[in-house]
């Protein structure tokens, strides 16, 4: 009997959509060695494999993990972080089966393509005065609409989103290299906001917005200052302006968070700990650096990863939270993970401990422990989704009075 490797429901699917894997004809209670991270397991009487059912008994993981063998893949040199900033190209996996002690005797083979976007889903790069960016636009309509700041330009984490239903708007926070941007302005995204507002398949009476680290702290001037803004996700953001002063109408609104070199902490592995390094937000002299959530007349989901050692993103996230009890308001949730580190994506794709930071030019440790991390992604994923379509309701009147 020849021996089979199966991906179900189908070996073509989404980026955020797990797969179960499954083999066949192999001989009763071999162990086999599946390639990509590296797993072994040991066959069922039937002389079969379920990764939704039998554990990993050595490798890159332990225990019934389904998703193991993506998430815990690794690069063959240290410091190297899993790209995929342009949804065109598809994440390509291969799965084969190994007899252990005979890795040169593959038993079976089977291969994985799992596009960024789904059908019907049109890409297009848009470019206004004072921004750019990709518009993702899911078919037919109509559509609650997300503004995606993230921190360098990706297309992953937006191509996901629009699959899952929503027009999406992915915009960088930094479109030159970080060391020439000497101020920002929050006219500048406002005008993406106005943008994805005026598409015809937009339903939604404002816009959600969602991003990362230095992208939080843009998303929360943005509900402060600008209306239109009903819904923001924050993830391991600050409460603060970090590293450049904000403008807007022609005027400095927020001073930045000053940051101190010397109190990077390196490690053995020659990658750094930079947690320490910003500000105290709350510090009297950082006082101009805070931004005003509570003139936001949105709702927040600010999340915050427990070890996070890029910033100390839950004593930010508890911060945000209590300034906006302290004004009276109710218009937030929080949302915790502990053991996932700073880098929460789309789920199901290599976890990285470390990498260079293109922004403070330092390889850098991101912090978390893989499994905790992956399952927090997988959490998250399905929360941003939720959030936004409970606070960016569509009304089809309103998407025909555009057209």
């Amino acid at each position: 009997l020849a021996s089979t490797a199966l991906l179900l429901p189908s070996a073509r699917c989404l980026f955020d959509q797990p797969v179960q894997v499954k083999v066949e004809g192999l001989r009763s209670r071999q162990k086999g060695v599946v390639f990509s991270s590296s797993a072994t397991y040991r066959t069922d009487g039937s002389g079969k494999i379920d990764l939704l059912r039998d554990p990993s008994l050595s490798g890159s993981y332990f225990g019934v993990e389904p998703m193991g063998l993506l998430w815990s893949m690794k690069a063959e040199t240290l410091h190297k972080r899993f790209q995929k900033s342009c949804a065109l190209n598809p994440h390509v996996v291969k799965f084969s089966v190994h007899e252990e002690d005979r890795e040169d005797r593959m038993l079976a083979e089977v291969t994985n393509e799992r596009p960024l976007t789904g059908n019907g889903v049109s890409r297009v790069p848009v470019k206004g005065r004072n921004f750019q960016g990709v518009l993702f636009t899911p078919p037919e309509g109509p559509f609650p609409a997300v503004l995606d700041l993230c921190t360098l330009m990706s297309e992953k984490r937006a191509s996901l989103l629009a699959s899952r239903g929503f027009m999406v708007l992915t915009v960088p926070v930094y479109t030159d290299h970080p060391d020439n941007i000497k101020q920002m302005h929050l006219d500048h995204f406002k005008e993406a906001v106005d943008f994805l507002q005026q598409q015809p398949k937009v339903g939604s009476k404002g816009v959600g917005i969602m991003a990362r680290s230095k992208g939080g702290d843009i998303a929360l001037s943005l509900a402060a200052f600008v209306s239109g803004v009903k819904a923001v996700v924050s993830i391991n953001g600050c409460n603060a302006v970090v590293s450049v002063p904000l403008y807007y109408q022609n005027h400095q609104i927020i001073s930045p968070l000053g940051s101190d070199i010397t109190k990077l902490i390196t490690t053995e592995s020659g990658a750094s700990i930079i947690k320490y390094g910003l500000g105290d937000p709350l510090a009297e002299e950082n006082k101009y650096s805070l931004v005003p959530t509570e003139q936001a007349k949105g709702h927040f989901l600010f999340v915050a990863s427990e070890d996070d050692l890029n910033w100390d993103s839950k004593a930010y996230m508890d911060q945000m939270a209590e300034r906006l009890k302290h004004h009276g308001k109710e218009n937030f949730e929080t949302l915790c993970y502990p053991g996932a580190g700073h880098l929460l994506e789309p789920p199901y794709g290599p976890y990285c401990p470390s990498s260079f930071h293109r922004i403070v030019h330092h390889v850098v440790l991101w912090g978390g422990e893989a499994r905790a991390h992956a399952e927090a992604e997988v959490h998250l994923w399905s929360k941003i989704q939720e959030f936004f379509r409970t606070h960016l309701s569509c009304d089809a009147a309103q998407t025909k009075a555009k057209s």
